[in-house]
């Protein structure tokens, strides 16, 4: 998933899962080194990935003004930011 440009931060993540025809959609997340929380101000659009045996789901959203990705391990359950 790691990419030599690609910088991956562990992130706790605020989802609303379940919803309408987004089964997961990222509303706030919070970096470990920073205890604000950072709003999720637009979801641009999702997709999965497979790596060996994981599913990773990709969140592209808009927060702080700018384009982040969110990545979601579903075998691990852990949550991701990718710069």
């Amino acid at each position: 998933m790691k990419t030599t440009n690609q910088k991956t931060e562990r992130v706790e993540v605020m989802a609303l899962f379940g919803y309408e025809m987004t089964p997961c959609e990222p509303l706030s997340f919070r970096r470990q080194s920073d205890a604000k929380e950072i709003e999720v101000q637009e979801l641009l659009s999702s997709s999965i990935k497979f790596v060996g045996s994981d599913v990773i789901h990709l969140f592209d959203v808009k927060a702080l003004g700018k384009k982040l990705r969110l990545a979601f391990n579903a075998k691990s359950l852990a949550w991701s930011l990718i710069a």
